[in-house]
């Protein structure tokens, strides 16, 4: 749901949302590996930053893998649960959205005092590299997302949702797709909302580091990071309440749908996440 900047709290934030992934173990024991490539998008670190970095990502990791992930095994139980007794029910989707919104909270608030560290000892040219940086991803996504006239940006945004759908599902039926279409289509300018509070975030974060020696420069990340909802524009904060209540209407409806293939292929990649968490070593050192 959160685009967000690919900075300390973003990559952590990740793991999150590995489920996403086909290989969670794997992408999760080179997070190490793959976030400092990903910062350097953003940020050019030198080399007393890149050991901080390094050091404290590992600490964060350790602290993650341990306290963290055995409550994504719990959520995927109740997901799976849902799965099973073909139980996906608004009431439900709601809660595992919430549970999931406390996660990322949790992961934000404790990775928060390390950004704010690596934030205030940037230089001059590392702050102005980043907004170069920010800008031109901006205008990329303006490019890809808004420039295409309405009606593509809602064919494309279907699109796109029927792709990741065939991942988790299998081929979704013609009646399937018809609702997806129909859900991207009621959506109508969403694009510009979200593009517009990105734009909205990513000033006031630039601000804020601009400004990085300030005494409440803490104040400041923090709720650019933690309490970023805050923040959002007015637009944007109705748009996302209507973008996720109709998430919610389109998965109880497609599962409605769904054959028996189907939720089983879902199940099965359900399951595939959990294994996948479980063969962490670090979870297999806190159970034996």
């Amino acid at each position: 749901m959160l685009r967000r900047l690919k900075l300390l709290v973003i990559l952590l934030s990740l793991s999150l949302v590995l489920a996403g992934c086909n290989r969670v173990g794997l992408a999760y024991r080179n997070l190490d590996v793959i976030i400092p490539w990903t910062l350097n998008d953003y940020l050019d670190m030198n080399a007393g930053q890149k050991s901080w970095f390094n050091d404290t990502l590992k600490e964060h990791l350790a602290w993650h893998c341990t306290t963290q992930l055995p409550g994504y095994l719990d959520w995927l139980d109740r997901l799976q649960q849902m799965v099973d007794n073909n139980q996906v029910t608004d009431d439900a989707l709601q809660n595992r959205t919430v549970e999931a919104r406390q996660a990322i909270a949790e992961v934000s608030r404790q990775i928060t005092p390390s950004a704010i560290e690596l934030l205030r000892e940037l230089d001059d040219q590392q702050v102005n590299d980043m907004k170069q940086a920010l800008a031109k991803d901006l205008r990329k996504r303006q490019n890809e997302y808004l420039k295409p006239p309405l009606q593509q940006q809602i064919k494309e945004r279907g699109e796109r949702m029927i792709k990741r759908l065939n991942t988790w599902l299998g081929p979704l039926s013609s009646s399937q797709q018809s609702r997806v279409m129909a859900w991207s289509t009621a959506l109508g300018e969403q694009n510009q909302q979200w593009i517009g509070n990105r734009a909205h975030w990513q000033a006031q974060f630039i601000a804020a580091v601009e400004q990085r020696r300030s005494s409440d420069f803490p104040q400041q990340i923090q709720q650019l990071l933690v309490d970023r909802e805050n923040l959002w524009t007015p637009n944007y904060r109705q748009a996302y309440a209507q973008t996720e209540t109709a998430a919610r209407s389109l998965i109880v409806d497609l599962m409605a749908e769904s054959t028996v293939q189907q939720r089983q292929k879902l199940a099965s990649k359900i399951d595939k996440v959990r294994s996948d968490f479980k063969a962490l070593k670090c979870l297999n050192s806190t159970t034996t």
